[in-house]
């Protein structure tokens, strides 16, 4: 079930209807949104829901068994139990075709003539989030920086609370789990906030991201000969707004929906496009899982305790290693790794060539990270190394006489949709849109929100997935 579809919009009325129900305890209210949270899932492929009572009920099981435990062997025990199961599953559906085929490409270059067959096994939906969301409870009961859930219902429904279930943000214990201990009701301001943030994310994802720039960069990076320059970069700026817009949309929307019900889930998204250098990036784009792998990966490596040469190599791994979660191929291993060299490069910088960001040159410093940040977006879109390579042989006019596909208008619609977006993210990086709203005339609020409403409406989005459901 997506949320830019009507399917959702009387799923939501229902689910509402009953949470706010006067004739319901608070314990019968958890059991109805673990229930919807199952429908909501189960709608995708209903057998996949067994992934979920299997990793919730390992879970529970090996947390409760950690926290009791007194003998530090059986402790590791069980939380090697709980990471076995889950990133078993992982590797399983994730990434088994991907083995398979740098096998099969290992084999050969042997001599060896072998062939295998491809295991054709869905994917479940949202795996490596609610894989890492699980994780993170375990290990935290591990380092005793959590305590178990009271009950299994509220482990069960952290594990499944469907606004964030599928594409995040990837949710502590400590910040979701422990709000299902008393009944939670939104404030009217709470609610209508939640609508007014439901409207901006499917606005971002079915009239920017689907309707203006997705059909141009299909094209381009769907392209098979090659490419003008202005087309190539045109391209790449295209997907650069899409996935911001897609993904971000997902996240205000969860963000909306979860606060209609009372509950509060951590931003995900901080006008990333507006950052000074890639560590800055870095917290402003994905926080949720940019914080998952330094606590769980990175700082584990050695983080910055044992010398930079450790540091670097922690930094890198954990790139890397993040780029793998986003897909099973060697294209997302690029990008990752891009973004490990951008933050060691950076790193470097600041320790023999540092210098004081001013108002001055900070929009022009923030223009470079994000013209960087556009070069490995080729690599996270691209399908092949031959097709990213062909593209950034484009972009750099490294190769003449390059096909003009795109018309100008396509090209004059994506650079005007980019421009705003860059300009928005600078203005907007060191405040919010809360603040801003709150500053607001409600005039204006209510005008911007039917302008919303209406470009929504004549939009007529197609209900295309988000893209963030494939990882």
């Amino acid at each position: 079930m997506l949320f830019n579809s009507l399917s959702f919009i009387v799923f939501l009325v229902i689910v509402l209807g009953f949470y706010y129900s006067t004739y319901f305890t608070w314990i019968s209210k958890k059991r109805m949104l673990l229930l919807a949270s199952y429908v909501f899932y189960g709608l995708w492929n209903p057998p996949l829901i067994l992934l979920l009572w299997i990793s919730t009920v390992v879970d529970w099981t090996a947390s409760k068994r950690i926290a009791n435990a007194k003998d530090q062997s059986r402790r590791k025990l069980w939380l090697l139990l709980s990471l076995v199961v889950n990133l078993g599953f992982l590797g399983f559906f994730k990434y088994r075709d991907f083995v398979l085929e740098n096998f099969v490409a290992l084999v050969n270059s042997f001599g060896i003539a072998y062939t295998a067959r491809p295991m054709d096994i869905i994917l479940p939906m949202g795996i490596s989030f609610y894989t890492f969301q699980t994780m993170s409870y375990t290990i935290d009961i591990y380092k005793r920086k959590a305590k178990p859930a009271k009950t299994f219902l509220d482990f069960a429904l952290y594990v499944t609370f469907f606004p964030q279930l599928v594409a995040g943000p990837i949710v502590r214990a400590k910040d979701l789990m422990t709000q299902f201990y008393k009944e939670k009701r939104a404030t009217s301001d709470q609610f209508i906030w939640g609508v007014f943030l439901l409207t901006i994310g499917v606005f971002q994802k079915v009239v920017l991201a689907d309707t203006l720039l997705s059909g141009v960069a299909d094209d381009v990076f769907g392209f098979s000969e090659l490419l003008h320059g202005v087309d190539a970069w045109t391209g790449t700026l295209a997907f650069s707004g899409q996935i911001f817009f897609d993904f971000a949309g997902y996240s205000t929307c969860a963000i909306g929906i979860a606060l209609m019900l009372g509950i509060t889930l951590p931003d995900n998204f901080r006008y990333p496009y507006g950052s000074i250098g890639f560590s800055d990036f870095w917290k402003r784009w994905h926080i949720s899982l940019s914080s998952w792998l330094r606590d769980y990966l990175y700082i584990p490596l050695g983080g910055n305790r044992y010398g930079i040469t450790r540091m670097y190599v922690a930094l890198m791994l954990t790139m890397l290693l993040g780029g793998l979660w986003h897909g099973a191929a060697w294209t997302f291993m690029v990008w990752g790794g891009l973004h490990g060299a951008y933050l060691i490069l950076e790193k470097l910088q600041k320790q023999y060539l540092p210098f004081k960001i001013t108002k001055w040159n900070g929009i022009f410093l923030a223009f470079i990270t994000f013209t960087c940040v556009n070069i490995t977006w080729v690599f996270f879109r691209a399908r092949s190394f031959d097709t990213a390579w062909q593209l950034l042989k484009s972009m750099f006019y490294l190769q003449p006489n390059g096909l003009k596909i795109l018309d100008s208008f396509s090209v004059i619609k994506v650079c005007v949709v980019i421009i705003v977006l860059f300009l928005c993210h600078w203005m907007m990086r060191n405040t919010s849109l809360k603040t801003l709203s709150e500053k607001a005339s409600p005039w204006v609020i209510g005008v911007f929100w039917a302008v919303l409403f209406f470009l929504i409406i004549i939009a007529q989005g197609s209900g295309e997935q988000f893209i963030y459901f494939q990882f």
